[in-house]
């Protein structure tokens, strides 16, 4: 799959028009498969794939928090950083609606709603990485210096 014959999601559009350097993974998606499909089908250390996830705090308000693939949020360790007094997952209809992504192809690139995002500190000082491009079983290999460039990420450390 090349870069002009990509679907054409919002995540494509922003990385295109923010000119990143990026190659198209596509892979054969399985339901809940996750990050660990996703880098055997790739043929990558899952810990090299990224997570998007869709969280928001005790007053409901929402954020994104960008995690390796191998790892978890500590919720706990996240509320702290943020100074708030507990974080959780969002419903899935409710991260459609703050994100405009179905749960399994959300990309932190092109949301609905302007989010504010959070990415582990040690994703940064990978290589590359690979990273939901909108659409279930489409990433896109990118580097981390991208990612923060696009998206203003702020880096924590709340990986366990």
């Amino acid at each position: 799959m090349s870069k002009d014959h990509l679907p054409a999601t919002p995540a494509i559009r922003v990385l295109k028009d923010k000119q990143v350097d990026f190659v198209p993974r596509p892979y054969k998606y399985e339901e809940r498969g996750g990050t660990e499909v996703a880098a055997r089908e790739l043929g990558v250390d899952e810990h090299l794939t990224v997570k998007t996830l869709v969280m928001e705090d005790e007053k409901k308000a929402p954020f994104i928090v960008l995690m390796h693939g191998d790892r978890e949020v500590s919720t706990k360790e996240l509320a702290r950083v943020l100074g708030v007094k507990t974080v959780q997952p969002c419903e899935p209809a409710a991260a459609n609606r703050h994100t405009g992504y179905i749960v399994g192809g959300t990309s932190p690139f092109g949301t609905k709603k302007a989010l504010p995002v959070y990415v582990e500190e040690t994703i940064l000082r990978l290589p590359v990485i690979y990273i939901n491009a909108g659409r279930k079983g489409l990433l896109v290999e990118m580097t981390p210096a991208e990612l923060v460039r696009i998206l203003q990420a702020t880096p924590v450390r709340v990986a366990r």
